[in-house]
């Protein structure tokens, strides 16, 4: 009862914390746009970024033209230079050429106060991020090429370890768990969370490449499909402390490290199944069976229903205790 205490606590902590709502102060702003600021504001609300957004580079280069967009359409010469990985940008001019055949939208970036160039908006996005860790955390784990590298190696690392856990008679989440809840709930967050971020890149794409371009980790601050996804993740982060603390109250130390991984590689493996199986339609279904297997195991198989009364130890069935070896009927 003390440690749900602790967490009811901690998780009425975060929530209030998030609540907080920042009054927008009153701006008086002027009778009448110009067509300029017209322009940035309908470019802003449809591309998310503007003049002053910071990017930093994340291909091997970027190249950048010194010379106008206009001197490009027209053919003339024009000079290019290289801007290196891991360079910090910001966008000082925005132009849009409808007579541009390849990408009326041109963007001018500054490196520094010297330093400027323009490139087209199409070459721009693919080889940047946003210059915010959380974006850049997204654009890693949204790239292709490592997803499928994840897929071969969870699978490949996964296989061996229960492998080696069942040989050893180890105790495995599902198999032979232990009698606490908070890992199997552990793993049913990351399966929902996964579920619920492929389900916005399905249903909600502009809303999640808004979060791209402005991340928070406040859930209170988004609406909809956002709020519940972070809503989960806090929620990963809270049960992962408890199912922690539990598994070492139940198991020596050695113990518990190897249930711990073998936790860690079925969410890895929960996280990779469910968001691309999602894709596709197919997680909705996977995702009903797992919670229904998930609660059927644990309540049908691993909860302990009694208590000896001899030494007060949890047991499974009635009968011989296997901790003292009185007879419960």
């Amino acid at each position: 009862m003390a440690r749900i205490r602790i967490l009811l606590i901690l998780l009425a902590s975060a929530m209030l914390t998030g609540c907080y709502n920042r009054r927008t102060t009153a701006v008086t702003l002027p009778a009448q746009y110009t067509n300029q600021q017209i322009d940035s504001i309908v470019f802003a609300a449809t591309h998310y970024y503007t003049d002053n957004f910071n990017f930093v580079v994340r291909a091997d280069s970027l190249w950048l033209t010194r010379q106008t967009p206009e001197e490009w359409v027209s053919r003339l010469a024009v000079d290019s230079f290289a801007v290196p990985v891991n360079t910090r940008l910001v966008v000082a001019d925005i132009r849009v050429l409808p007579t541009d055949s390849v990408d009326s939208v041109w963007v001018q970036l500054a490196q520094d106060q010297s330093t400027f160039g323009w490139i087209h908006e199409s070459q721009l996005l693919p080889r940047v991020d946003p210059d915010d860790p959380i974006s850049q955390f997204i654009s890693f784990f949204s790239n292709t090429h490592l997803l499928i590298f994840l897929v071969m190696v969870i699978v490949i690392v996964v296989g061996y370890s229960m492998r080696i856990l069942l040989r050893r008679n180890a105790h495995i989440v599902h198999i032979r768990d232990i009698d606490t809840f908070y890992p199997t709930l552990l793993a049913l967050l990351v399966a929902v969370s996964a579920t619920l971020y492929s389900t916005i890149q399905l249903f909600a794409p502009e809303a999640w490449r808004e979060f791209y371009f402005h991340p928070t980790l406040n859930p209170f601050r988004q609406s909809g499909l956002l709020f519940f996804f972070l809503t989960s993740v806090w929620s990963m982060v809270i049960v992962s402390i408890a199912a922690i603390d539990d598994t070492f109250r139940h198991l020596h130390f050695g113990e518990a490290v190897l249930y711990l991984l073998g936790l860690a590689g079925l969410c890895a493996l929960n996280y990779v199944v469910f968001s691309l199986t999602t894709l596709v339609y197919v997680g909705y279904v996977l995702l009903a069976a797992y919670i229904a297997f998930a609660f059927y195991r644990y309540f049908h198989v691993t909860r302990s229903k009694y208590l000896c009364g001899q030494c007060g130890m949890q047991m499974h069935h009635k009968g011989v205790c296997p901790h003292c070896g009185a007879v419960n009927s």
